[in-house]
C-alpha cells in the first residue's frame, strides 16, 4: 500500500529521541505512581476480568466487549475517530481507507490500575502528510475505556511512512514498566519507554532501522532469552539475490535494545500478511517464534518455528500439513498458517499451537476451513496427537459450507475462566465465533457454542 519515496542507507543502530522539551518529564501524581498496576493487560475497567478489544473491521472502528466472571459479557462499546475526545477524522485517510484499529496493543501504560488500549492507524493523514500514520492511546478507568483525554504518540510525520503499521507492548528494557513498540510501513521500529502519562509524555524513545531492502508488515513481542526484557520480532519483506523474500528481523530487549540478525522464512514468495506468536514450545526456557508462511508449496502453507536461545533465536524448522500426525494433507491453496495462537491446551506444561486453515476443503466443500491444534513437546511443535476441528466436527454448531473460511481467526485463551485454555474460532469479523471448550485432556467440541466475540483480540 505504501510506496518508498527515498532509499536510505543501511543502518542497524539505535538513536535516542527526546519527545519532551528538556528531556524526560516527571509524571504527574496519580497517573504513574499507582502501587498496583492492572493485573491483566486488557482489564480496562479494573474489575479483575479480561476484556476483549477487536479492530480490523475495515470501517475504522474498534469494538470492546467487557469480561465477566464467566467470560465475555453483554456490555460493549464502539470507538471510532468520531468518538468524542479521539483525535482525527473518521474516514479521512488521504484516499487509503480508514485503518483505525487495524492493529492494537494493550497494557497498563500509566500504571494506574486500569489497562489502556493503543490503537494504530497506519493510513492516517497527519497535517498535510498523507499516509503518515498515527497511534492513539485510549485510557482505562473504573467505567472502562473512553475517548476522553485520548492522546497520540509524538513522532515526526512523514508522508506514506505508515507509522503504526504494527504495534506491540512489552517491557523491552526490563525495568518493570510497560513500553510500546511501533513499526512504520518502511523499515523502522520506534520503542517508547514507560512511564506514560495522560498528558502524552513518555519515557525516552529509540529508533531502530534496518535498511531500504526491508519493509515491515507486522511485529511480534515475547521473551526469547532468559533475561527480564521483552524481545521483538519484526515481520516483513526483504530483497535478496534479485528476489522478494519473506524475512524476520530480531531485536533483543535490554537496557539498550540490540538489533540482531535477519532470517529468511521464504526465499521465493513472501507472505504479505504474515502472523506470528512467541511461546516456549519445547519448554527449554527460551521463547520460540512461530510465523506463518502461507505461500509455501503453491500456497498449501506452512508454519516456520525459530527456536530461542541465550542470545536470541537459533535454528528453525517448518511444520506443514504433510508433517507426521497432522490430520489433513497439504494441497494447493490451503493457506495453512493463516491464523496462529499459542497456549497449553492439555496441562502438560508445553504451549500448543492453534493453526487456522481457512481454505481447507471439507468433504466436497471448497474453502470450508478448519483449525489444527498442534502439540508442544520437548522437541518442539509436532503433529503427533494433534487435533482437527471443522464445522463438520460432531458438536460444533452450524454446518460446514463452501467459502465459510472457518479458521480465518483463532485465539487460545481461558475465555470461560474455568482454568483450562479454550479455543475461539472465527470465519470473519461479523458472524458469531465458535467457542471450543478446554478440558484437562485438551480442546473438545463437546458443549461448543456460539459467542459474540471475534477471535481477533490481542493475544
Amino acid at each position: 500500500m505504501f510506496t518508498r519515496t527515498t532509499l536510505r542507507p543501511a543502518l542497524a543502530t539505535a538513536t535516542a529521541v527526546s519527545l519532551a522539551a528538556g528531556g524526560l518529564l516527571a509524571l504527574s501524581a496519580g497517573t504513574a505512581t499507582a502501587a498496583t498496576p492492572a493485573k491483566y493487560a486488557d482489564d480496562f475497567n479494573g474489575d479483575g476480568y479480561r476484556d476483549f478489544a477487536v479492530g480490523g473491521l475495515g470501517d475504522g472502528s474498534v469494538v470492546v466487549t467487557y469480561g465477566t466472571a464467566t467470560g465475555p459479557g453483554t456490555t460493549t462499546k464502539t470507538f471510532t475517530q468520531a468518538t468524542a475526545g479521539i483525535p482525527g477524522t473518521r474516514g479521512e485517510a488521504g484516499g487509503y481507507g480508514d485503518a483505525f484499529g487495524e492493529d492494537m496493543a494493550t497494557a497498563d501504560l500509566n500504571r494506574d490500575g486500569y489497562a489502556d488500549l493503543a490503537v494504530a492507524d497506519f493510513t492516517e493523514k497527519v497535517g498535510t502528510k498523507v499516509g503518515a500514520g498515527a497511534v492513539t492511546i485510549l485510557w482505562g478507568a473504573r467505567t472502562g475505556l473512553s475517548g476522553t483525554g485520548a492522546v497520540r504518540l509524538k513522532v515526526t510525520a512523514h508522508a506514506r511512512y505508515g507509522f503504526g503499521k504494527a504495534i506491540e507492548t512489552g517491557d523491552f528494557n526490563g525495568d518493570g514498566k510497560a513500553d510500546l513498540a511501533v513499526a512504520d510501513g518502511i523499515d523502522t521500529v520506534y520503542v517508547y519507554r514507560g512511564g506514560f502519562a495522560k498528558s502524552g509524555t513518555t519515557g525516552t524513545v529509540t529508533k531502530h532501522t534496518l535498511d531500504a531492502t526491508f519493509e515491515s508488515t507486522g511485529m511480534v513481542a515475547g521473551k526469547v532469552t532468559k533475561d527480564k526484557a521483552t524481545d521483538l520480532f519484526v515481520l516483513g519483506q526483504g530483497y535478496h539475490n534479485d528476489k522478494m523474500t519473506q524475512d524476520v528481523w530480531f531485536l533483543r530487549g535490554g537496557s539498550t535494545i540490540k538489533p540482531g540478525k535477519v532470517t529468511v522464512v521464504n526465499s521465493s514468495t513472501p507472505d504479505y500478511s504474515p502472523t506470528g506468536v512467541v511461546a516456549d514450545f519445547d519448554k527449554d526456557g527460551y521463547g520460540d517464534l512461530a510465523v506463518s508462511d502461507t505461500r509455501y508449496n503453491n500456497k498449501a502453507g506452512s508454519v516456520v518455528v525459530w527456536r530461542g536461545g541465550s542470545t536470541g533465536p537459533t535454528t528453525k524448522y517448518r511444520i506443514t500439513q504433510a508433517s507426521s500426525g497432522v490430520a489433513t494433507g497439504a494441497t494447493t491453496r490451503d493457506y495453512f498458517g493463516s491464523a496462529l495462537s499459542a497456549g497449553d491446551t492439555n496441562g502438560d506444561g508445553y504451549p500448543d499451537l492453534a493453526v487456522g486453515v481457512p481454505s481447507e476443503k471439507v468433504g466436497s466443500m471448497e474453502d470450508a476451513g478448519g483449525v489444527h491444534v498442534l502439540r508442544g513437546t520437548k522437541s518442539g511443535v509436532t503433529g503427533t496427537n494433534s487435533q482437527w476441528f471443522t464445522r463438520a466436527t460432531a458438536g460444533v454448531p452450524g454446518d460446514a459450507s463452501e467459502y465459510d473460511r472457518f479458521g480465518s481467526l483463532v485465539r487460545l485463551r481461558d475465555i470461560d475462566r474455568d482454568g483450562d485454555k479454550d479455543l475461539l474460532v472465527s470465519s470473519n469479523y461479523y458472524d458469531p465465533s465458535i467457542l471450543l471448550p478446554g478440558t484437562a485432556a485438551g480442546i473438545t467440541s463437546t458443549d461448543a457454542k456460539e459467542l459474540r466475540v471475534v477471535a481477533a483480540f490481542p493475544q
